[in-house]
């Protein structure tokens, strides 16, 4: 009777969405975790920025 009640212990892990730390927040072209770069409000990751940044506005000097 109490097997049927809880959970399986594999899906505690990522039962709840992340709402801080590095984890919350992804790239928003490719949804990639690592290297996001937030500054200006960007969210993108820096492989995305390299490929995007003539496109954005941002110009090598």
């Amino acid at each position: 009777d109490t097997k049927s009640r809880t959970m399986p212990f594999s899906t505690i892990w990522h039962a709840h969405p992340k709402k801080y730390g590095p984890g919350s927040r992804c790239c928003r072209v490719c949804s990639n975790r690592h290297g996001i770069i937030r500054k200006y409000g960007l969210s993108v990751c820096r492989q995305c920025f390299r490929q995007y940044a003539e496109t954005i506005g941002f110009k090598k000097d």
